[in-house]
């Protein structure tokens, strides 16, 4: 127990960073998975395509591949970031997928008639998607989104494993590798603080869920 109270701050300073990655990524990933989702049920056929070609490529590559395309890819064409922002938008990116198919399945929950109610009433495609259509897909779409978003707070592990420092993982290489502290209670320590986080995530998704079938 001494490797835990003697490095606490260690340990606090990367949860505080992990908690940081989760809300960006987050925020990130339902922002960029409505977009795609968008995509996915447009009247437009090429962006349809666009939004299948995304989900299709993405969803079907492992988190690491997209993770070193982005960190060892983007300077090859002259962008250049930290590796703190090339993991988020590594993130991002590969879980935006997910939500955008896990949303698309709320929207196809929706009746045909009530988007057809909101084109006869003369909204456009837009109007009818931000004003009818999402809002209610993102309450049918609540448990499938919240699994989503807690297996990407789980794979924001990699990202010290992939070079941020100062999270939760990159602390506890630090702490095994670089201090040879016995790998056990550090890692043990890290499994705990990652609870910290899914643990009240998930609560909060329950509430979300129960709101949600009352507004129904």
């Amino acid at each position: 127990m001494n490797v835990i109270t003697e490095n606490f701050d260690l340990f606090f300073q990367g949860f505080l960073k992990t908690l940081g990655i989760c809300i960006i990524c987050m925020f990130g990933t339902l922002a960029l998975g409505t977009v795609v989702a968008g995509f996915r049920v447009s009247p437009v056929a090429p962006l349809r395509g666009v939004g299948t070609m995304y989900v299709n490529v993405v969803r079907n590559c492992p988190l690491t591949v997209v993770l070193f395309l982005i960190a060892f890819g983007l300077p090859e064409i002259g962008i250049n970031q930290s590796y703190y922002t090339f993991g988020c938008a590594a993130l991002i990116i590969y879980t935006a997928a997910f939500v955008c198919e896990a949303l698309r399945s709320g929207i196809n929950a929706i009746p045909a008639g009530q988007a057809e109610a909101a084109r006869a009433i003369g909204l456009t495609f837009t109007q009818n998607l931000s004003s009818v259509i999402l809002p209610q897909a993102f309450r049918t779409a609540i448990p499938p989104v919240g699994s989503v978003i807690i297996a990407m707070i789980k794979n924001s592990a990699i990202l010290g494993a992939f070079g941020v420092s100062g999270d939760l993982l990159g602390n506890a290489i630090l702490l095994t590798s670089s201090r040879g502290q016995d790998p056990t209670p550090v890692y043990l320590s890290i499994g705990f603080f990652f609870l910290l986080i899914t643990i009240p995530a998930g609560l909060l998704l329950m509430y979300l869920e129960r709101k949600a079938v009352i507004l129904r």
